[in-house]
């Protein structure tokens, strides 16, 4: 039986929230080496897709991960119970430290297909998909991460979730039809909290949180064990690292940091031998040139300049 590594985390602690197209390894290392987070996350990827032959080859790099990420977990989201069977000894092999099932996704295309936040509406489906990742898993703990329901606030559901004894749960405080605009309910926190400790189950809060201090400050009265950090780390690389002030950061700090991004991203999807089935396009390099080009005098010009590279080969040579 592996151990449970959320249970030996300090509290509070912080998660990096997994992200389609950002929290590839080349983006984790940038987070790591600006202050580390308690537990890093994979992207989501699709059980489905890791259970065909001409899936997998594509979809594995997504998997890749360096030593100095411990604890790291793998997440993925899908519809078929056998595929999550699978998906999870596959995780299990990979040496990861966890496995967490995407619940909450509101994409339509992933909602399309039964998963994601649509298994809020199917929780017997739901219950069977966290049954067989268990059964896969060899021990590894197993989290959720989900919303508070799909067009209204439903804490059956969480608590459906919560009963089939899961080591951690993730709550996203918005119902799949509110959007970022929507602040979202902290206020139903310490309830869900008081609930999931019924169960003997981690709770993480997520939502609106854009500082360190804040997600200390939300975790201190309803009695969270922890924050999921998603959208706050773009407007602030050093999210996690609660001594930098980002306000003081050089242009050529920043110009460095993406560099460095820039030099991962190349390694992972665009090596010299690569396989072309594993390329990754740039233009998903390109949503992070705003997380590191603001802040300082012509960054709105240089970030338009380099939003007309094609390569990084190209950026990286605007950038000297």
């Amino acid at each position: 039986m592996s151990s449970n590594f959320w249970e030996e985390l300090k509290k509070p602690f912080f998660v990096l929230a997994p992200m389609a197209d950002v929290t590839d390894i080349a983006f984790r290392q940038v987070v790591i080496e600006c202050g580390r987070p308690d537990v890093l996350y994979t992207e989501f990827v699709s059980a489905a897709g890791l259970c065909s032959e001409k899936g997998r080859p594509k979809l594995l790099p997504h998997f890749k991960f360096a030593e100095n990420e411990h604890p790291i977990v793998a997440q993925i989201f899908g519809s078929v119970p056998k595929h999550f069977y699978e998906t999870a000894k596959l995780i299990a092999g990979l040496g990861f430290d966890g496995i967490d099932i995407n619940m909450g996704c509101p994409d339509r295309k992933v909602v399309k297909q039964g998963a994601g936040i649509a298994l809020c509406k199917t929780p017997e489906l739901a219950a069977e998909i966290i049954a067989e990742t268990k059964r896969g898993a060899g021990g590894l703990p197993i989290a959720i991460k989900t919303r508070l329901g799909f067009d209204k606030i439903d804490l059956t559901w969480i608590e459906n979730i919560l009963k089939c004894d899961i080591d951690a749960l993730t709550i996203h405080l918005r119902t799949m039809k509110e959007t970022s605009k929507v602040l979202a309910h902290w206020e139903l926190a310490g309830e869900i909290a008081k609930l999931a400790h019924t169960y003997n189950t981690i709770i993480i809060g997520n939502g609106d949180v854009l500082t360190h201090a804040e997600g200390i400050q939300k975790c201190e009265q309803p009695g969270l064990d922890g924050i999921m950090i998603g959208r706050g780390i773009f407007s602030n690389p050093w999210f996690f690292n609660p001594s930098v002030d980002i306000h003081t950061k050089t242009s050529k700090e920043r110009i460095t940091l993406l560099k460095h991004h820039i030099s991962n991203f190349m390694n992972l999807w665009d090596p010299p031998t690569g396989d072309s089935a594993t390329l990754r396009n740039y233009d998903t390099m390109k949503r992070f040139f705003k997380v590191y080009i603001h802040g300082f005098d012509g960054a709105k010009e240089l970030r338009d300049k380099l939003m007309q590279t094609k390569t990084p080969t190209e950026t990286l040579a605007l950038l000297k």
